[in-house]
């Protein structure tokens, strides 16, 4: 079950509504690399990125891109007045210190418990976890993005992760091309339901346990 543009934008854009002025945001590789693309203007928000920019803005139009401006997956970005560049060490310091208001990621699984499986698939290559690990831990605040199910049909809300863990109760909110949950002490919350899907689609492609909000969006 793959996804087009205009749905993978419209998780970003969902997601960038969770951003609030003045925040400093680390965006992962994959959706949540194009919610820069969708913060209103007159928010001032700061994207840090771990190899070691912190201001990140819009992707650059065709032809102005600098060949030297790059986020963390290594695709141009453009820089927002009063950005700031450092070394990896330092990007990290600002992660592991809990600096980080929101963090937006992609998403393999996630648990009924919040779990977060994101940087492996057993057999497959992968340069490493990266910086997956200290941002699910570390920030205020993590978002996962992603399909609410695999391309071969699996479910990715599950009771238990089985695939290997990113970092265990990270999660606070999961944003599909079908829902809004948000994670809370006494499991999981369906909030919205995006077009054109129905509660009862949702609640047929989830396994994990969903409470059912009383304050329910159906998106239009």
């Amino acid at each position: 079950m793959g996804m087009g543009v205009n749905v993978r934008n419209r998780i970003a854009k969902r997601a960038a509504q969770e951003i609030e002025h003045g925040m400093i945001v680390n965006l992962g590789i994959g959706i949540p690399s194009l919610v820069a693309n969708h913060i209103p203007l007159e928010n001032q928000v700061m994207f840090q990125a771990e190899n070691g920019v912190l201001g990140m803005g819009k992707a650059p139009d065709t032809g102005e891109e600098n060949a030297m401006l790059c986020n963390a997956g290594g695709f141009p970005v453009t820089v927002v007045p009063g950005s700031s560049y450092f070394d990896s060490a330092t990007a990290f310091g600002i992660i592991r210190s809990g600096c980080l208001d929101i963090t937006i990621l992609g998403g393999l699984e996630v648990s009924e418990s919040g779990d977060l499986a994101n940087w492996i698939v057993p057999g497959k290559r992968v340069p490493g976890i990266g910086g997956a690990m200290e941002l699910a831990q570390k920030a205020k605040k993590v978002i996962v993005v992603m399909s609410h199910v695999s391309k071969k049909g699996d479910l990715k809300i599950l009771k238990k992760c089985n695939l290997p863990l990113t970092a265990k109760g990270c999660v606070n909110m999961i944003i599909t091309d079908m829902a809004v949950i948000v994670v809370t002490d006494s499991g999981l919350v369906l909030k919205e339901v995006m077009p054109p899907y129905t509660v009862k689609d949702v609640l047929d492609h989830t396994e994990a346990e969903l409470q059912i909000a009383d304050d329910l969006v159906i998106v239009s």
